[in-house]
């Protein structure tokens, strides 16, 4: 069974309902995920996005941080949550697919400005969260899943908005 997916750091999925909505009729993917949602899963706008056929949603929320959700045409069931780091963040839903696909929605610490462990708590959570992440697929070994997200990495130059001022961003690797 083919489908299509996209995935979207929407910083504030409430915020940006409106855009969302205009993706969701415009190019119409069977599956959407969403990083950095940033609302309770309660408070999170599901209506809207019911009415253009996502009728089926999974979501890991926190108030005004974090959160990820997955939005589907396609009967989805929520398989798990993993705090990884056990830093209490919502940044991790998984969902499978009738066809046994389980796909796995991150939102990856961005990991601060410096790459130094001892100097910057966020970049040591980062590099444990990733491991963390890491070791868990390695011993999982799923046979059919799907890994998306805000992995927090861009290698490439065109990959951000100006390499020149991100150069010494641990994001921009």
């Amino acid at each position: 069974m083919p489908f299509t997916i996209a995935t979207w750091n929407i910083n504030s999925v409430r915020l940006r309902e409106p855009l969302v909505m205009k993706l969701l009729a415009k190019e119409g993917p069977d599956i959407l995920c969403l990083q950095e949602c940033k609302s309770p899963v309660e408070k999170m706008p599901t209506e809207g996005f019911a009415s253009l056929g996502y009728t089926h949603m999974v979501a890991n929320g926190q108030k005004g941080y974090n959160g990820v959700m997955i939005l589907s045409k396609l009967p989805i069931t929520e398989v798990g949550r993993k705090d990884f780091v056990n830093l209490g963040h919502a940044r991790h839903i998984a969902a499978r697919l009738e066809n046994g696909v389980v796909i796995h929605n991150f939102y990856v610490p961005a990991g601060g400005d410096k790459p130094d462990r001892e100097v910057n708590e966020k970049f040591g959570q980062k590099l444990d969260y990733l491991t963390e992440m890491r070791d868990w697929f390695h011993s999982e070994k799923p046979e059919k899943a799907i890994l998306v997200g805000d992995l927090n990495i861009a290698p490439r130059e065109d990959d951000v908005w100006n390499h020149k001022q991100l150069l010494k961003i641990v994001s921009h690797t």
